[in-house]
């Protein structure tokens, strides 16, 4: 940090103690060289400020251009340490040393004044700048001749710094030191003993400077004294202090002071020669010395706001080693060389509209370093604005609101703040303020017009737009958003929101329904304008809707009167003149205007030579002469027709007998009113009729495509369909009568595919052949023996049924038949064809119990194996299933045939055909002993339903 920051900070403190608080003050002192975050004081304890407050009013801490080495803690209302604080640094020689730095808060705007006094610690010992000093002193040199010595420098001030001197050693010199007028001290070398230089030529001496500190420092330099030969006379100044001014800023080169010393010697002994001694300060930075003539010259800038005063020390000597120093004390003259330097301390670049008069909106700080008239300083801002400049204190000022706010005025200010100093010539320095305004609903929305009247013309589409409103606020952003609202009222007791609407955005009015000029012809009601601030405001206007009449309306006969039951005739004598009045048509239109404007022309008349009717009063007229060949039944159609655009009309028949006695008018009207309405009806009779028996063909039409359609469709899925379908067979066929030889009832099912009824049933033939064993006695049981392999080479493949044996015998209650009645006696033989050929029923009983079989072998087993069903458990007998997959099965008898090798080749082709004549068989018997059979059964079967089922099967 510069001289200059440090000597603006002091003097800052300075004036701040000769100023009253502004809003409060407070002052803390603590020594150099504290830690980072070390505790300095409870601001907010100290102010009496609540730790909310600091946090809403966004206290901070406002130094100016200086560094900041103190912080503001808001969570806990301290100041800390930010920056290690040296005090001489910061302050030099300058005692006492103190931080100036405000607390700034807003909403609303303060500040208060803050005091850190730095107080100084021993941390700097005395030094030296030469690290020896020579000294060349002539042995004639007598008792108590003195010799300026080196001041040593101590940073601290107080009892930090020097103190005092020590010499050693003392054969011959001793110390002597002088206190100056401005604090300090000169340190002399006294002769207290003659020189020999034959004795001792060359002399060391320690030169020590202590100070006053705890722990007590020191700094020491070497004195080196060269004896020379006699020099009686030494030089002698003029005067001790010598005194200069100069004005800062002066030109470099420029001559300071001259001093002047004189030597009573001879010779070399007698030439003086001068020297600036300073080593310490920067002296010998800015003023040189003329060693010859004692000119003392400016060779650098010297600034009053920096240094106002200079201490030169000035040595003179002789060439014997004889020396004299005096002082030069230059005092610097104020120039007025600084602007007044503005600082913004706070500011709002916001403000509301409605803000109260004296508000601050801004606070500053002016710094101008010159002294007296040059450092004193005014400040004003430009004119005609609602605002003011008010100084609070010494070199501080706000600028506070003056008048009324209206941001519809002028929603933004720039303030130009120029700050003078009282110099000569005056110094000024400015700066601008933007300054927003922020909005307030305070302008409620204006509708354009006062009142609003739109015209519609009548059977207008509902949702038609009529016309806008229109208002405007001049308020900002959603303060000026207006919104258009219809007020609740009603029209001939009707909400008026039933016949129009208001689109609350653009304020767009639209019909609702659609009008009737003839029902309403105008109405009013009121639109609320309303902005979006809060609390909302608004304003009304009222709206006329006039309706325009439209030709919609027809003429409507009000004479003569048209009827369906009875003929009104008008007589005409026949001795009527020209314009004879035979009628009036009157008619009227319920539009209005130009649309209601009738006129009337004849369409239709039987004679029309004879009649004219008026073109605006409907009158019918004779245009000539009645006589004896005008047919009696006259007959005129009139059209009434209004004149909109397009015009519609209306027509009316006159009927007209030109008679003069009622007898002949009746004779001559008496069908007159019936052939028109005959006709007419049986028009629409015969149109009728045509419809309804041009709907029904249609119709049945349709739905015998249909049917066809439908069942075409079934066909060629059921052909077409690779997929298994189990189809439902009835469960059993028994003999209840207990006739037969099934003594018991069995229960067989048939599984087929949809593409069975391509191919004839075909059975496996086993590997191996089994033997049955059978007693007639009783019901033996069945056995099979069967080998895991696989009886089916290709699945396509039709796969023979064994002949029957040509050996086979049984007795005669074992015959097949009814009852087991016998047969013939080439049975007993085996040489006669089969005994007592089974029924249809018994075919296909077998021919299902066969095609379960193999349904269940395929299901059961695997690949290349044929096994049994699970339902022929080992006590299944031979009255109940027997084996179709193995042996021939001869319907009506309880045997089974085994097949005789010898026999297979003759009969095989005889056996293959009556299978497929037997299947054949069968599938046409299908149709017929299914549509007799039960409902397939939804659960398993109860002994009461096998006998309803038996019953059935019978019948």
């Amino acid at each position: 940090m510069s001289d200059r920051t440090m000597t603006r900070q002091v003097l800052l403190f300075i004036s701040v103690l000769s100023l009253s608080s502004v809003n409060g003050q407070v002052s803390y002192s603590i020594p150099e060289e504290m830690a980072k975050g070390s505790l300095v004081g409870n601001i907010a304890q100290d102010l009496g400020l609540d730790i909310k407050r600091l946090k809403s009013g966004k206290a901070r801490i406002y130094t100016g251009n200086s560094a900041e080495y103190i912080e503001l803690n808001k969570e806990r209302g301290v100041l800390l340490i930010k920056e290690r604080i040296d005090r001489e640094a910061l302050c030099g020689q300058t005692t006492p040393c103190a931080l100036h730095f405000q607390l700034i808060l807003v909403d609303p705007m303060e500040f208060y004044s803050i005091i850190v006094e730095v107080t100084d610690v021993n941390d700097n010992a005395p030094v030296f700048k030469k690290r020896e000093m020579k000294f060349r002193i002539s042995e004639s040199s007598v008792t108590g001749a003195k010799f300026a010595l080196e001041r040593a420098m101590d940073l601290d001030v107080d009892y930090n710094g020097l103190q005092s001197y020590s010499l050693n050693p003392t054969d011959n010199f001793i110390l002597k030191l002088q206190n100056q007028p401005n604090g300090g001290k000169t340190v002399e070398m006294v002769l207290q003993k003659p020189l020999d230089r034959e004795k001792q030529e060359h002399m060391s001496l320690v030169l020590t400077a202590i100070d006053g500190g705890e722990p007590q420092m020191s700094g020491t330099v070497q004195i080196h004294i060269t004896v020379l030969d006699a020099n009686d006379n030494g030089p002698v100044f003029t005067q001790g202090i010598y005194k200069a001014t100069v004005r800062e800023n002066s030109a470099k080169g420029t001559v300071v002071v001259s001093v002047s010393a004189s030597d009573n010697d001879q010779g070399s002994y007698g030439k003086v020669t001068y020297s600036i001694s300073n080593s310490l300060d920067d002296v010998s930075e800015l003023f040189e010395m003329n060693g010859d003539n004692g000119e003392v010259r400016l060779i650098g800038n010297i600034d009053y706001e920096k240094t106002r005063q200079y201490q030169i020390h000035v040595q003179a000597s002789d060439d014997g080693g004889l020396t004299e120093s005096c002082k030069i004390i230059v005092e610097v003259l104020d120039t007025n060389d600084n602007i007044p330097a503005i600082n913004v301390m706070s500011k709002s670049s916001v403000i509301s509209e409605d803000i109260k008069r004296g508000t601050v909106v801004t606070m500053m700080n002016i710094q101008d370093p010159d002294f007296g008239e040059n450092g004193k300083v005014q400040c004003s801002i430009n004119e005609n604005i609602p605002f003011a400049m008010k100084s609070t204190s010494n070199n501080f000022f706000t600028v506070v609101t003056d008048g009324d706010l209206d941001r519809e005025r002028d929603s933004e200010y720039n303030i130009s703040v120029t700050c003078s100093d009282e110099g000569v010539p005056s110094l000024s320095s400015s700066v601008t303020l933007t300054l927003q305004i922020s909005d307030v609903n305070d302008n409620a929305p204006v509708f354009e017009r006062g009142s609003y009247e739109a015209y519609i013309i009548e059977n207008n589409t509902p949702g038609l737009s009529i016309f806008t409103v229109k208002a405007r606020d001049a308020d900002w952003n959603q303060n000026a958003r207006v919104s258009y609202i219809l007020e609740d009222s009603s029209v001939n007791g009707v909400p008026v929101s039933s016949y129009v609407s208001v689109s609350a955005d653009s304020g767009v009015i639209h019909a609702v329904r659609s009008f009737d000029y003839e029902q309403i012809k105008d109405f009013q009601f009121r639109v609320k304008a309303q902005d979006g601030g809060s609390p909302p405001l608004s304003s009304n206007v009222t709206v006329k809707i006039m309706i325009q009449d439209q030709n919609d309306n027809a003429p409507q006969v009000l004479y003569p009167v048209q009827t369906s039951s009875s003929l009104v005739a008008e007589m005409v004598p026949r001795s009527a003149d020209v314009g004879y009045l035979v009628t009036k048509v009157v008619a009227v239109d319920v539009d209005s205007g130009q649309n209601a404007w009738l006129s009337y022309r004849l369409y239709k008349v039987t004679d029309r030579a004879l009649f004219e009717v008026g073109l605006q009063n409907g009158e019918i007229r004779t245009i000539r002469q009645v006589n004896d060949k005008d047919v009696v039944k006259q007959r005129l159609t009139v059209v009434v027709e209004d004149n909109g655009q397009p015009s519609r009309s209306a027509t009316v028949n006159v009927n007209v007998a030109v008679a003069d006695s009622f007898p002949e008018v009746l004779s001559e009207f008496t069908d007159f009113t019936h052939d028109k309405e005959y006709n007419d009806n049986l028009t629409f009779y015969l149109v009728l009729a045509l419809a309804v028996v041009s709907f029904l063909f249609i119709t049945c039409l349709v739905v015998i495509i249909s049917v066809k359609i439908y069942r075409w469709r079934q066909s060629r899925i059921l052909y077409h369909s690779n997929l298994p379908v189990i189809p439902y067979y009835p469960p059993r066929y028994a003999d209840t009568l207990g006739t037969g030889t099934l003594q018991h009832v069995y229960n067989y099912e048939v599984c087929r595919t949809t593409d069975s009824r391509k191919s004839d049933c075909q059975f496996a033939r086993p590997c191996s052949q089994n033997v049955l064993i059978m007693d007639p006695s009783s019901t033996g049981t069945m056995q099979r023996m069967q080998n895991e392999k696989n009886i089916l080479d290709e699945p396509d493949s039709p796969i023979e049924q064994k002949p029957p044996n040509a050996d086979w015998r049984f007795t005669q209650g074992q015959r097949p038949g009814p009852s087991g009645a016998g047969g013939p006696p080439e049975m007993a033989m085996g040489t006669g064809p089969w005994p007592n050929p089974p029924t249809e029923a018994e075919q296909l009983q077998a021919l299902m119990a066969a095609a379960n079989e193999v349904s269940e072998a395929t299901a059961t087993l695997g690949p290349g194996t044929m096994g049994l069903s699970t339902r022929y458990s080992p006590q299944f007998t031979l009255q109940h299933v027997p084996d179709y997959r193995q042996n021939v099965y001869i319907p009506g008898s309880t045997a089974t045939l085994t097949s005789n090798p010898q026999q297979q080749q003759q009969q095989q082709m005889l056996m293959q055909q009556q299978q497929m004549a037997a299947q054949h068989q069968a599938l046409q018997a299908q149709p017929s002993e299914a549509a007799a059979q039960p409902e397939p059964p939804k659960a398993a079967q109860t002994p009461a339903s096998k006998k309803k089922s038996t019953k059935k099967e019978k019948k």
